[in-house]
């Protein structure tokens, strides 16, 4: 069993800067998204608040806004995050590449 786990470690490649580039990207990518579908839904809550009689339901409705433009909020920050740590990661590794002599 830890002869099978340490072939498949050694046979794994290691990530390289195209693939924290290209992470880099898609986060910053599904980040714009976010970001455009956030600030639509906070338009449409902005021009359509909610109207109803009873406090019970505009009670409701008001939480349901809050979650859905916080979830909102939170997944453009999480892709924005995300889309930062790796193009650190990748302009890292770029430069430890370089610094490294070859043989």
């Amino acid at each position: 069993m830890a002869e099978s786990q340490a072939e498949i470690a050694t046979t794994t490649a290691a990530k390289g800067p195209m693939s924290y580039l290209s992470g880099s990207l898609t986060s910053g990518g599904f980040c714009a998204v976010a970001v455009v579908i956030t600030l639509k839904l906070v338009a449409y809550y902005s021009a359509h608040p909610p109207h109803y009689s009873q406090r019970f339901a505009q009670s409701i409705a008001t939480a349901l806004k809050t979650l859905i433009i916080g979830s909102g909020c939170v997944a453009t920050f999480s892709f924005g995050l995300v889309s930062i740590g790796l193009m650190l990661l990748f302009l890292q590794s770029i430069f430890q590449n370089d610094a490294k002599p070859t043989a």
